[in-house]
């Protein structure tokens, strides 16, 4: 069973009267009234990072995850709860003292304050985050239009290298290694793209699981499929030279996820203004794809102009 069958086989319900759950079918909790919301994400080692030996990289690594379910609701991150379990193997003081550093220079970064959490024993370390903000409204998922133009921030692609490298499954030089790994642990967030978010974006969701993956739950309750152009998706230099070097298809490693880029559709005719931000922000945004009608016919249009099925290549929880 993957997260999305649990959640609506046994939770959907208990959020019926709750219209500020969303359904459950979004990133965060937002009380429209209050001007609030909220995201919960928790981190397991083996899981969501490989283990323990640079601790003020991993919490700096979850922080940004759970800031982003923010961030791409167009919703400025001001607080944040965090929980850990773990033993007297994982919490040393030298460890502590790493996260703590680590945690004030982010709090100095996104102007952030811890506001509370938890500890308790475990011989599995984790770690649960709750991120709030204030805002008047959010860009929520499924308000997709047929004929939107698709959208992603950044680049994709570096921190699945970067995890690869950890995992020692692909080896490269010492300079490409550093890029890849810093940007595994160190996600670029598009904070200060939130403002303008509002102007563009139909429907918005970020890139945790994967480009396909996270584009079908982004319309999932719709009546819509997606084409994207796999030559369109936005890679760094270095990840250009790693695929010409390695021989990878580019679409595999762009669609893996932990890239905590934010992924939105746009009327066209908004075209003229995404590009205007982007130069006046400096922020790369690059249009992928288009919403078509219709369930069930997302297509990529391979390097070779072939339409290839639009298969789930990211991450999916399973239970």
């Amino acid at each position: 069973m993957h997260e999305f069958e649990l959640i609506n086989n046994f939770f959907s319900n208990l959020s019926k009267n709750n219209i500020s759950a969303l359904n459950l079918n979004d990133d965060v909790f937002f009380d429209k009234k209050k001007k609030i919301a909220i995201s919960v994400d928790t981190y397991n080692i083996n899981t969501h990072f490989i283990d323990f030996k640079s601790p003020d990289l991993v919490i700096k690594k979850i922080l940004r995850s759970s800031l982003s379910d923010l961030i791409c609701k167009g919703v400025k991150p001001k607080f944040y709860f965090i929980s850990g379990s773990g033993n007297k193997k994982d919490f040393t003081k030298k460890n502590l003292f790493k996260i703590s550093k680590s945690l004030k220079n982010e709090q100095k970064k996104y102007n952030i304050s811890l506001c509370g959490g938890d500890t308790t024993f475990s011989n599995k370390l984790s770690f649960t985050i709750t991120s709030l903000g204030y805002s008047k409204d959010i860009v929520y998922r499924n308000k997709s239009r047929l004929n939107d133009d698709i959208y992603v921030t950044g680049n994709l692609g570096d921190s699945f290298i970067g995890l690869q490298i950890l995992k020692k499954k692909i080896k490269t030089n010492n300079k490409m290694s550093k890029f890849f790994i810093k940007k595994y642990y160190e996600p670029d967030l598009q904070i200060e793209f939130i403002n303008n978010l509002f102007k563009l974006a139909n429907t918005s969701i970020d890139i945790s699981d994967g480009l396909v993956d996270d584009l079908k739950k982004m319309i999932n309750r719709q009546n819509f499929s997606f084409h994207i152009f796999e030559k369109k998706i936005p890679i760094s230099n270095t990840l250009k030279q790693l695929i010409k070097l390695k021989k990878f298809k580019k679409i595999d490693i762009t669609s893996r996820g932990d890239d905590y880029q934010i992924l939105f559709t746009a009327n066209p005719i908004k075209s003229r203004i995404v590009k205007k931000l982007s130069k006046i922000t400096g922020i790369k945004i690059t249009k992928i794809g288009k919403i078509i009608s219709g369930k069930n016919k997302s297509k990529i249009i391979n390097l070779k102009n072939k339409q290839i099925e639009a298969k789930n290549r990211g991450y999916i929880h399973q239970f």
